[in-house]
């Protein structure tokens, strides 16, 4: 579970294994604690810390609101925990309740791991204004536990503060089966604190930017009633939930779990935003493989294809102000040239620097996905189209990194994005620049086949079927279709596994579908799904699910250990949610695709990123079609779940922009032009179509139809998005004919220093 309030309080918490883990203070992306537990001991020997337990049943206070129950049972007693944020105050609350045997006594388990680290954390048991206090900080950050009784008198217990794996309680109760040592201080290290508990109470997390201060918020909260704090954190998101459904009515039949699912991830997303940035969404609040890595992990990040994914959902669900908001921060960490990095901190300062072109082509269908809604609420978004079509034109169709930030070349999913934002981006631009960007749409479009379709092959003969997209191509595939022969690089793989361009299989082709480039019957999208589905689809206990591509590694071993840099790909439930956008463009029911997401996700409803897909391991946790180590939830598979839903309704993909289907679902539109670029320099071009040769500077282009002995001259004029063009008028030209050409700077007077030479086919 994860969790926040909607009122100035600037905490989110999780819940994992039915305890608190980490919580985030001041903003999304900084953890203060590993986690808040409890042991259960009658001091006689008997211990059990409850997170170990097992089986635990865990509930939301109302639909759709993150205050949850938790209960946890034993033979011997039964421990329930209610957990809300206090909506006012930087407070989480927690309420234990122990029933059972009356010897029974309950401890309370801290680890600070304050500014996202365990290291050079103090620790101390003390007493602030009184009441007896558990606190720890390090550097500009400061977090505090208090409790009281239903009276709101102090009621912590013996406590101890020490080192982990060292003096902390939980060794303490390890060697002696109770609460023995008393440590008033511990630090600066990794340190873990203790104190014992009554079996009713209210426990106070504060955080501020002293102990201090942490602890005044802390008993602030206490001296509210429990239950009062509860019912304003219910009554906050119910009056969220009922304003976005009056901007925009979200109605939909479907089966009770799905309703309940739909809830449960609309407040998935809502609670990753973060309130320091509005708009800002980190991909995860977990952390893969949290047990072994550190504790901000690579998802506590913001990925701009991610943000886009969620805000778009939001949008549907009627949450136009955050949506808004999320375009807003695009276009405040925009770069000056146009494009976004890979993944950033909240700040905007890049964490990897990776180029990923659909990362840029995003903002823009975001922005036009709110024009369409009336909901830019004068967001200016010309300059960021703009810059982002022009970073896309001077870059693409071969993006640096795939979706899946691996492999570079041409992909189908990165190619249908890019060609869906410069339609959907053109009214926002200037005349020529628009005229320009719809011509490139139209000729990476009418490309796509030649770039990324094998047709025959081993693959194809197997499935038995024409042939089918691959995952990607190299970049020279522009100017050699013997480029389908080359060997792609598996990333995550011990043994640096290549395979043939041809032969590496995704369903990324899917997005041509979805952005309404191709028609779900089209016979190459048919036969590329009995190819991937034959090659990537597995069948869980859960329901269907999908595999990112042939051979990935991302994903634990084969025994079940954690990823650590390679691995095994296992299932994405998110894959299931694509296929099923597929379904609706097919004039299917999604519905099985929709109930394997609800199947697949955590007990609390979160959604993760991976599915085990092999034999069940419990001693890891792992069974078939159930979480795995990975990230979880996921956000964008969140929602990928909700547009799924409501497309199911509206009967079509719902994120697709309407000027993309305009432009290309109800008729083949054959590119008028084909574009030359030095970074991208095509080795043929259609017939009847007219070539343009499009460059960064103003220059004079040398041109002749091979066998002629004077070279024409066709000057470039300015085109708009950083290029200078010249279309040599070849359209004539039967198949076979060769075009020579090279240029000179107007600017410098140099020459290329090169000549090129096109086939007409």
């Amino acid at each position: 579970m994860v969790g926040c309030a909607l009122g100035p309080a600037r905490l989110w918490f999780t819940v994992g294994f039915g305890i608190i883990n980490e919580v985030y203070h001041p903003r999304i992306d900084i953890p203060q604690i590993r986690d808040l537990g409890f042991i259960v001991a009658d001091g006689a020997g008997f211990w059990v810390e409850v997170k170990r337990l097992g089986g635990y049943a865990l509930r939301l206070a109302a639909p759709g609101v993150p205050a949850v129950e938790i209960l946890h049972t034993h033979p011997r007693f039964t421990l329930r925990l209610r957990v809300t944020p206090d909506p006012l105050r930087d407070v989480l609350l927690v309420e234990p309740t122990l029933s059972g045997d009356a010897e029974l006594q309950l401890y309370a388990l801290l680890a600070p791991h304050i500014g996202a680290t365990g290291e050079g954390n103090v620790a101390a048991v003390a007493r602030y204004r009184g009441r007896r206090v558990l606190w720890a900080e390090q550097g500009p950050f400061g977090l505090a536990l208090v409790a009281a009784d239903q009276r709101q008198r102090d009621v912590l217990g013996a406590a101890s503060a020490g080192y982990v794996g060292v003096s902390d309680g939980w060794q303490d109760f390890a060697q002696h089966g109770r609460l023995t040592w008393q440590y008033e201080r511990a630090g600066p290290g990794n340190v873990a604190l203790i104190a014992a508990l009554p079996r009713v109470s209210v426990l106070a997390l504060g955080f501020a930017a002293s102990k201090q201060a942490a602890a005044t918020l802390a008993v602030s909260s206490l001296l509210e009633p429990f239950d009062s704090v509860l019912l304003r954190q219910v009554s906050d998101w119910q009056a969220w939930y009922a304003l976005a459904n009056a901007r925009n009515p979200v109605r939909w039949e479907a089966p009770e779990a799905l309703r309940d699912q739909f809830m449960v991830s609309t407040m998935v997303l809502r609670t990753h935003l973060d309130k320091t940035y509005p708009g800002a969404m980190v991909a995860s609040l977990s952390i893969p493989w949290g047990d072994r890595r550190s504790e901000r992990g690579g998802y506590h990040l913001v990925w701009p294809r991610d943000l886009v994914q969620c805000a778009g959902a939001l949008l549907v669900l009627g949450a136009e102000d955050e949506a808004r908001n999320a375009l807003r921060y695009l276009i405040a960490t925009q770069r000056e040239d146009g494009h976004w990095e890979q993944n950033q901190w909240l700040g905007g300062r890049p964490y990897w620097h990776g180029k990923q072109l659909d990362e840029t082509a995003f903002p823009v269908l975001l922005a036009a996905l709110l024009a369409e809604h009336d909901a830019l609420g004068g967001t200016e978004v010309a300059s960021m189209i703009e810059r982002a079509l022009g970073y896309i034109l001077c870059h693409g169709p071969a993006s640096e990194q795939d979706r899946w930030e691996e492999s570079a070349g041409i992909n189908a999913f990165t190619l249908a994005t890019c060609i869906a934002a410069l339609v959907a981006g053109a009214p926002f631009l200037p005349l020529r620049a628009r005229r320009l960007a719809l011509a490139m749409a139209d000729f990476w479009n009418d490309s796509a086949e030649h770039w990324l379709a094998i047709h025959g092959g081993r693959l194809a003969a197997e499935a038995g079927v024409a042939g089918h997209y691959i995952h990607v191509a190299p970049a020279r595939i522009l100017a050699d279709a013997s480029a389908f022969a080359d060997p792609i690089l598996l990333h995550n793989q011990a043994d640096h596994t290549t395979l043939p361009a041809a032969e590496l299989v995704s369903l990324d082709f899917l997005q041509l579908v979805r952005l309404g480039l191709r028609r779900a019957s089209d016979p190459l999208i048919q036969d590329s799904l009995a190819v991937a589905d034959r090659l990537l689809k597995v069948e869980t206990p859960s329901g269907p699910a999908w595999h990112r591509y042939v051979h990935d590694g991302y994903g634990e071993t084969e025994d079940g250990s954690p990823f650590t840099g390679h691995g095994r790909g296992r299932a994405w439930p998110l894959l299931a949610g694509e296929r099923g956008h597929h379904e609706v463009a097919a004039g299917r029911d999604p519905l099985p695709l929709l109930e394997a997401m609800v199947a697949m996700a955590g007990p609390g409803g979160m959604i993760p990123e991976q599915v085990w897909d092999a034999a069940p391991i419990p001693r890891r946790f792992l069974y078939p079609g159930r979480p795995s180590g990975s990230a979880m939830p996921l956000a964008w598979a969140h929602a990928e779940f909700i547009k799924l839903v409501v497309s199911r309704h509206a009967g079509r993909p719902i994120d697709a922009p309407t000027a993309v289907a305009r432009r290309y679902r109800e008729r083949h539109r054959p590119a008028r032009r084909s574009f030359w670029l030095p970074h991208a320099p095509i080795g043929t071009f259609a017939t009847g179509t007219r070539l343009v040769i499009a460059l960064a500077q103003p220059a004079e282009i040398h041109w002749r139809i091979a066998g002629e002995a004077k070279a024409r001259v066709s000057a470039t004029l300015p085109a708009g998005l950083g290029l200078h063009t010249a279309d040599l008028p070849v359209g004539h030209l039967p198949a076979g004919t060769a075009i020579e050409f090279t240029w000179r700077d107007r600017q410098s007077g140099n020459w290329a220093g090169e000549d090129f030479r096109l086939l007409a086919r």
